[in-house]
């Protein structure tokens, strides 16, 4: 039936496995681009040292071309034009077209202090990205940046490795019937020749992978949602957005248990797809 669980969590699973592709795809591109020093363009002190000294160079000449029209309308007002402003249309031509102390023209003054204001502001957002790549090259340098570079390669590869098995999956219609913990044990016991109970630990590590995955999604979840509430709230929409937070959570908390079952041994997959339905 239309009420039926199955056709609730279903369509409401369309909505959370989208989000959760998402956020997927967009980690995926991001954390490697972010810690591995392949993607890091080379950055010297000097490089930051000259476009510090241009932003400086700019800002003086804001100043100069600022102190300029201060001393305009000094004199304009030492004059009386000020309080003499002549009104109507032929009134604001002239006021857009006055020239003073020594043939300025305010207006045009004026429009390059725009232009140099503009100017100053890129500048300064290329000098901070320039200070974070050198601080990413420095830490790119540490242990703990050479570890991060290792798993970006490694995850890399293992993102490329899911993108095409689901491929084939989704185009030959297949189903895995192992769960990753149990076939890699049972490739590793296989290959070593070891004695080792496959079952019982294949069903304490996948639960512990299962909850390491949910923990650390969900907390990946709130931290992307959070930086995204923060750039748009605001107290008129506070209420909208912590209800907005609350059905995200609802629909990624279903899609997670519908995405999870394929890490769980057969037995207890079994047990949640006779909860959830057939799908």
């Amino acid at each position: 039936g239309i009420l039926s669980i199955e056709q609730l969590i279903s369509r409401v699973g369309v909505i959370g496995v989208t989000l959760m592709a998402l956020l997927s795809g967009f980690g995926a591109v991001n954390c490697p681009y972010t810690y591995m020093s392949y993607f890091l363009r080379n950055v010297t002190d000097a490089d930051i040292l000259a476009l510090e000294r241009r932003l400086l160079q700019t800002m003086d000449m804001i100043v100069s071309k600022k102190k300029r029209i201060a001393v305009a309308h000094r004199t304009m007002f030492q004059r009386g034009e000020v309080h003499n402003k002549p009104t109507g249309f032929w009134g604001m031509i002239k006021s857009v077209t006055t020239s003073v102390a020594g043939g300025e023209n305010l207006s045009l003054i004026q429009q390059e202090v725009d232009a140099l204001e503009e100017l100053s502001r890129q500048l300064f957002l290329e000098t901070a990205d320039l200070h974070a790549t050198k601080e990413r090259i420095e830490y790119s340098k540490t242990f703990q940046g050479k570890y991060f570079n290792f798993l970006g390669y490694f995850f890399s590869i293992y993102c490329v490795w899911k993108i095409f098995m689901a491929t084939i999956n989704i185009v030959f219609d297949r189903v895995g019937k192992t769960d990753p913990v149990t076939r890699g044990i049972e490739i590793t016991v296989n290959y070593l020749g070891i004695q080792f109970d496959v079952k019982f630990w294949s069903q304490h590590i996948s639960f512990i992978l299962v909850g390491i995955i949910i923990v650390t999604s969900i907390r990946g979840l709130l931290i992307t949602l959070t930086k995204f509430f923060y750039a748009i709230s605001s107290s008129k929409s506070s209420n909208v957005i912590v209800l907005l937070l609350a059905q995200i959570m609802g629909m990624y908390f279903v899609s997670s248990v519908l995405l999870i079952r394929m890490s769980m041994p057969l037995e207890y997959r079994t047990i949640i797809t006779e909860v959830l339905g057939e799908l």
